[in-house]
């Protein structure tokens, strides 16, 4: 019963964090992106990456160790649809990520470096996508805890 809720809690944790880690990349990702941003935001990127990992991780271990077992996720639809979810957004953080890196050396490379405005712009609207996607996660979790096979 205590790793369930240990598990539990961990996992909600990690979600937020996550989010915020989203959120703060949003703040970032804006018009005039220069110098020290790009370097904040490869190492928000970097975090962001980390943090979902560790989210599918404790995700696996709720499933594996909690109480409710692999048969309770395995039969609720809405369990397969916020995996469906997870993958979305892990499939359009991609972009951007890849973007952040570029970014990240074409400064290094040349320290007066700013980013476009239409390069801004593309990746923006990645990270919109991202944030849209991100927030059925919570809600068919509660549909999960609800309405499960």
């Amino acid at each position: 019963m205590m790793t369930d809720f240990v598990l539990a809690s961990l996992h909600h944790v990690l979600i937020f964090l996550l989010m915020a880690a989203l959120a703060a990349e949003l703040v970032l990702v804006r018009p005039g992106l220069a110098g020290g941003s790009l370097r904040r935001l490869a190492g928000i990127d970097g975090a962001y990456g980390a943090l979902s990992l560790a989210v599918l991780a404790v995700g696996v271990c709720r499933v594996v160790w909690g109480i409710k077992g692999w048969e309770a996720y395995s039969g609720n639809v809405w369990f397969w649809h916020k995996m469906a979810a997870f993958l979305i957004v892990g499939l359009l953080s991609i972009a951007p990520t890849i973007r952040f890196t570029r970014w990240r050396k074409q400064a290094a490379a040349n320290p007066s470096f700013a980013v476009g405005d239409a390069e801004v712009k593309a990746v923006r609207r990645f990270m919109h996508a991202e944030a849209a996607i991100f927030l059925l996660i919570p809600i068919f979790a509660a549909a999960m805890a609800r309405y499960g096979a």
